[in-house]
């Protein structure tokens, strides 16, 4: 029997050891963790039980300790205040090996799905508003009742991200534990430490609670709920969905990140720099190589000065679909070879160093052509200033918090709870920028009113000089239904991306066919006006991006050539001199697009693209210069 305990240890160990040590779950309890999760063993009753404190009355004398006590521990919610004490008569001890526990979970959601689920799962809605103290008699689930769950849930989630699987699966997963596991309150100086576990052989997820002192009859069960945080005002600040405090004498100013930050993503990148080289000259009747894993170029790229090799060695052009890293090694050995990508362009293609570079070109506020953008991860306290500063004006407040580095508007969420914004930040890196609350609109005839964007392909043929064409052809994405400043959990209404969602309308237009249209709904902003502004605020972004030698910049590397696709919206905004204008908005800068679309219904798409980048021809090309 011993040799099978063992046995299922080892494989306990094999699954789960990797998730066990980046929880810290100490060692010693792995094998009565491995027993209990086998057996399903939920023992916590025997050693634990839940105390309802009363609220003290305020006319009533408390000593100053036990009140300042009371103020330490938040009870999340509205309702009774709740603690969980330990009642086995023996205490608890941290050496031994069975002093850790399963807490199961009463609800795994993801933001998208939550609405849905309190709707129709049966007996849910109930269950969450005892849980959170709200009021709630009826047998049908309310509107009013749901819309309060939802603001309060942000006390109670905790959420876990699974580290495989496709984009979809790997975003965020939100629970609230059960009963038990909610009441365990907060305390700066915890006496147990709890962290969630996916348990593989069920493809359950619970949380495991150890202690982290011995404890006699009657201690309280807390932990810390800004567990990690070292910094006195960052904790604050995650603590406040249960502790609220202002924080209005912190700036909201957010200057550009000192260079150290640059640094630190390009070590992160294991991007190697190149060496200087002189810019290759080539002939002029040149039939270029080019070495493609993209399966659109290898379709479309008919022009007769480029042929395709298998060989990479081989390779006057490199067009990679995956980031390349390592620019030194082929600067040093084929400087002649040119290749689809720039060193440093994660500066601008990922959203939080968009924003940073951004701000040299309209100082900490940031320019007006990118929404008001925070980075969650390092200017917690400047958001929370700013969003409590614009409370105080009345100022409209909703934001939309964004993962760094992830695309389909995927982990995306429209709120404006504060709470909600400062717990997103636990499960990925994310920034949240200023939603756009009053966005240029198009009438669609079957919906009414609706948002849209706008996405154009820019081709960067050098950083130094600055080369920067437009493609001529621009693509729109529409909303299918009507915009309003409500119901921020319909996709439908608040979002563009519909080819990803299936069963869901995706309404064309061709940009030729969008402009008469567009202007004849808005006569006084001719498109060529509106096109102007948003190729000046192209030419801002690429500008200040290359500004500054890598890596605060984009590398001028000579040899470099890429194609980006720009996602923009149009807000109504006012002129210095107090005129109604059209602002346009980037919203994020995409690399190695997805041309499919491009290909379809303009076939010299790739060949436009490439005599443009790689020949320094654009005669017939359908392409812009912007600078």
């Amino acid at each position: 029997m011993a040799g099978e305990g063992e046995e299922a240890l080892a494989a306990f160990v094999a699954l789960h050891g990797a998730a066990l040590r980046t929880s810290q779950v100490p060692t010693q309890y792995w094998e009565s963790l491995s027993h209990k999760l086998r057996g399903e063993i939920f023992d916590a009753g025997d050693y634990f039980g839940i105390m309802q404190v009363e609220e003290v009355d305020e006319e009533e004398e408390v000593d100053e300790e036990m009140e300042e006590q009371f103020k330490k521990k938040p009870n999340p919610g509205n309702g009774p205040c709740f603690k969980v004490i330990v009642t086995n008569e023996n205490g608890l001890q941290v050496s031994n090996p069975n002093s850790v526990f399963l807490i199961d979970h009463a609800w795994t959601y993801r933001v998208e799905h939550a609405r849905h689920q309190l709707r129709h799962v049966p007996g849910l809605l109930h269950r969450m508003a005892n849980l959170m103290g709200i009021p709630f008699h009826g047998e049908v689930p309310d509107e009013g009742s749901i819309e309060q769950v939802l603001q309060e849930m942000w006390k109670y989630s905790q959420t876990y991200q699974l580290s495989r699987g496709t984009a979809e699966e790997k975003v965020p997963v939100w629970y609230i534990m059960d009963e038990f596991g909610s009441r365990i309150q907060h305390s700066d100086q915890p006496s147990f430490a709890a962290a969630p576990l996916f348990y593989m052989p069920q493809q359950i997820a619970y949380t495991v609670l150890w202690p982290l002192r011995d404890l006699e009859t009657g201690d309280e069960v807390t932990r810390d709920y800004a567990y990690g945080e070292t910094d006195r005002l960052i904790r604050k600040c995650v603590l406040l969905p249960w502790m609220p405090t202002e924080v209005l004498d912190v700036s909201c100013s957010t200057p550009e990140p000192p260079v150290e930050h640059y640094q630190a993503i390009l070590a992160e990148n294991k991007e190697k720099l190149p060496v200087a080289i002189n810019p290759p000259v080539y002939a002029k009747d040149k039939v270029f190589k080019v070495f493609t894993d993209i399966q659109q170029v290898l379709n479309n790229l008919t022009h007769p000065r480029f042929v395709f090799t298998d060989n990479e060695g081989e390779a006057d052009i490199l067009y990679y679909f995956s980031h390349f890293k390592d620019y030194r090694k082929l600067s040093e050995e084929r400087p002649e070879v040119m290749v689809n990508q720039f060193p440093c362009e994660n500066l601008l293609t990922v959203k939080d160093c968009l924003a940073s570079i951004a701000r040299r070109g309209g100082g900490p506020d940031g320019p007006r052509w990118l929404p008001r953008t925070f980075n969650l991860q390092t200017e917690l306290p400047q958001f929370i200033s700013c969003f409590q500063q614009r409370d105080r004006r009345g100022e409209d407040n909703h934001w939309i918090c964004k993962p760094w580095n992830l695309a389909r508007s995927l982990d995306t969420h429209i709120t404006n709870n504060l709470n909600s914004i400062i717990r997103h930040r636990e499960s990925s890196p994310k920034v949240v920028c200023k939603y756009i609350e009053e966005p240029v609109l198009f009438e669609r005839e079957d919906a009414g009113p609706v948002k849209f964007d706008v996405r154009y392909v820019v081709l960067l043929r050098s950083a130094q000089p600055l080369q920067l064409y437009s493609y001529d052809v621009f693509w729109l994405r529409f909303s299918n239904r009507a915009f309003s400043l409500d119901d921020l959990d319909d996709y439908e209404k608040h979002f563009t991306v519909m080819n990803y969602t299936p069963g869901v309308t995706l309404k064309q237009v061709h940009c030729e066919d969008f402009i008469p249209l567009f202007e004849k709904q808005y006569p006084e902003y001719p498109w060529t006006t509106v096109q102007a502004s948003i190729f000046k605020a192209f030419a801002e972004l690429f500008q200040v991006a290359t500004s500054k030698p890598a890596p605060l910049g984009i590398c001028d590397y000579p040899s470099s050539r890429a194609i980006y696709a720009i996602d923009l919206m149009l807000k109504w905004d006012t002129s210095r001199d107090g005129k109604r204008i059209m602002q346009p908005q980037i919203l994020e800068v995409n690399f190695n697009p997805d041309c499919d679309r491009a290909c379809k219904y303009h076939p010299t798409f790739f060949n436009d693209v490439f005599s443009t980048l790689f020949l320094d021809e654009t005669d017939n090309c359908h392409v812009t210069r912007i600078v």
